[in-house]
């Protein structure tokens, strides 16, 4: 028999990486928050790579750390390994990726969750989801226990319809063999959403004692190394290395032998893989005038003897993959802790839901990370936060908060879903942004921090740090605009090396800055009376400095791009009444519902033409 569990402002289904940003944003503005997960042990689970950042991903760490987040806190407590990727590029497309101890970070995220004021952890599988006669939602849990609340966010990661592939053999199941959400889809359904099925997968976990690390090449972490968050003041060293090894002509060869019994070639797994994050497999049939693919070898933890094996998830059987791994240089008496396997889940068209992640249909309904058909860690935790913060606002009858796609790699990639959508799991690149020279990861406490405080997720101790930090940084630009190197012989001789002209009169060291060649580095040894800052202010400092010309120009078009956001659609409006658009962006316009002109401007289907239509109708309109 049903019983009445419990009251709250805000449920979270899922204790994912979503979900946890989610609840604990939520919960930190103030509104009373549940979340709920199938198991408890499941929470922050990293089911995949024990890593966190990466290209673009860091950007993203970054900036939910810059609101108030928690990610970029969490790894950096529990990294073992710490690179910033593209070094040997441009500022835009620097990223930083951690290596974790996956065990540790799903501890500390848990905990993190229990100590929360305003938030209960919940283990409860949510079977069905309905609005009451209150106009509150009503869930209800396996054990038949009804909790009610105001607005309800959906982060079911793989979970919900999870099904496991592994050669011949499938079950249901979600990811790491707990039980998958298996009621709950269906609910939704009979709700009005919108469902489809993606897949994706993960390699196997190895023995270390059974790698032969002798021929193997070395990855070394970067020192010292660059922490995530902006709270973080002392790092330590790093704790690991990582290896790298290769498949070869014989690897190739096993896997084509065995094509027809992976399920996705064999027609078992219905579910769009990720296009970014292919398995093995596809790779050798994609790629199949490559003659090698790399792989990393990344230790899973400190207390661990497993090791993940990046860029190898596979479907085969197991005796196969077995076979396949023991043709590559260091893995010739491998022996597999857990298999690789492919996962198959429901999830929603994110065409469905606004720029908050509220479904336009549902009041009060949110959806966030592989729920919304994106893929990734990084991906799941922006949409969580923003989620949550909405959530919050909603029940404290405030105005939502949206970022646009000037502003974050997080506006970039819920407009992406909302306007766009995805036919694969969205992945988050450098690429995907039109503004990425001032979405930089070194300034995105500049972009975003100062929102973050007016949500009310920055605390008074960071809130004062970051003022001096941004005053420091003021006395620094007008120090070396000030400073003045006489043309010494040592001077010359750092220009010379560095392959830049000398020079035969003083020099002004902004102007310094200002060569390709030369940065606060190689200035030290004449730059006497520098300043003993954080590195991230000579960063922001030098990159400013050296783009000044490409960020300007960024920054017209940013405001351009503006002025068309600023011009507002109607929600109610049907687009086949409007004269003149083309058939196909009445249909486009319709099923996006875009909030404004510029948002309309990036649907695929609605041409410039189409615009200039809903210009001259929106000014007819008013």
């Amino acid at each position: 028999m049903s019983y009445l569990a419990g009251n709250y402002d805000v449920a979270v289904i899922g204790a994912g990486h979503a979900g946890i940003e989610s609840a604990l944003a939520s919960a930190r503005l103030g509104c009373t928050t549940i979340i709920f997960t199938i198991n408890n042990d499941a929470v922050g689970n990293c089911p995949c790579n024990p890593s966190i950042g990466g290209t673009a991903k860091g950007h993203l760490v970054r900036e939910i750390d810059a609101l108030g987040g928690e990610m970029g806190r969490t790894a950096d407590e529990c990294f073992l390994q710490m690179r910033m990727l593209n070094r040997g590029k441009g500022p835009a497309v620097h990223s930083l990726r951690a290596q974790i101890d996956r065990r540790k970070y799903a501890d500390t995220m848990k905990h993190k969750l229990e100590l929360q004021e305003n938030l209960v952890l919940r283990q409860a599988e949510i079977v069905d989801i309905k609005k009451n006669d209150e106009e509150k939602w009503e869930l209800k849990s396996r054990m038949d226990a009804i909790f009610t609340a105001k607005a309800v966010i959906i982060a079911t990661g793989t979970y919900l319809g999870g099904k496991i592939f592994v050669g011949d053999t499938s079950y249901e199941s979600g990811p790491d063999g707990i039980f998958p959400a298996k009621f709950l889809g269906q609910s939704l359904k009979e709700l009005g959403l919108k469902l489809r099925r993606f897949k994706t997968g993960t390699p196997a976990r190895v023995l270390r004692s059974s790698i032969d690390f002798t021929d193997l090449e070395v990855q070394e972490g970067d020192e010292p190394p660059v922490p995530f968050s902006y709270d973080t003041e002392n790092l330590g060293e790093n704790k690991v290395v990582c290896h790298i090894s290769w498949t070869n002509e014989i690897t190739k060869q096993i896997i084509l032998d065995n094509i027809e019994r992976s399920p996705l070639y064999g027609g078992k797994i219905e579910g769009v893989g990720p296009r970014y994050c292919p398995s093995i497999e596809d790779k050798i049939v994609r790629f199949s005038n490559k003659e090698r693919h790399q792989l990393f070898i990344e230790p899973c933890g400190l207390d661990t003897e497993e090791m993940y094996l990046q860029g190898m998830s596979s479907s085969l059987p197991e005796e196969v993959q077995t076979e396949f791994y023991h043709s590559i240089k260091g893995l010739e008496n491998v022996e597999i802790m857990r298999p690789a396997y492919a996962i198959e889940y429901d999830c929603i068209d994110p065409l469905q839901m606004d720029s908050t992640l509220e479904f336009r249909d549902f009041k009060g309904l949110y959806g966030a990370g592989q729920f919304n058909g994106s893929s990734g860690y990084e991906e799941a935790a922006a949409q969580g936060l923003i989620a949550g913060i909405n959530a919050a606002l909603k029940v404290q009858g405030k105005e939502p908060f949206i970022l646009d796609r000037a502003s974050s790699y997080i506006g970039t990639l819920i407009d992406d879903l909302v306007t766009k959508g995805c036919n694969d799991p969205y992945r988050m690149m450098t690429s995907r942004s039109e503004y990425r020279l001032i979405l930089r990861q070194d300034n995105a406490d500049v972009r975003l921090t100062p929102l973050g405080r007016a949500i009310g997720l920055i605390t008074d101790d960071r809130w004062e740090r970051y003022l001096k930090k941004q005053e420091l940084k003021k006395e620094e630009y007008k120090r070396i605009k000030g400073t003045v190197f006489a043309p010494t012989d040592e001077l010359n001789n750092i220009l010379v090396s560095r392959e830049t002209s000398p020079v035969e009169t003083g020099v002004r060291m902004i102007d310094l800055l200002k060569r390709p060649q030369i940065n606060y580095e190689c200035l030290t040894s004449v730059d006497v009376d520098r300043p003993d800052l954080d590195r991230n202010i000579f960063e922001q400092v030098e990159i400013e400095i050296k783009y000044e010309g490409y960020i300007n120009k960024q920054l017209e078009q940013v405001e351009k791009m503006r002025k068309l956001e600023k011009k507002k659609l109607p929600k109610d409006v049907d687009y086949t009444t409007v004269t003149g658009l083309r058939l196909e962006a009445q249909e486009k316009l319709n099923k996006v519902m875009p909030e404004n002109i510029g948002q309309a401007s990036r649907i695929s289907g609605v041409s410039p033409a189409d615009i200039s239509v809903l210009l001259i109708w929106l000014s007819q309109k008013r």
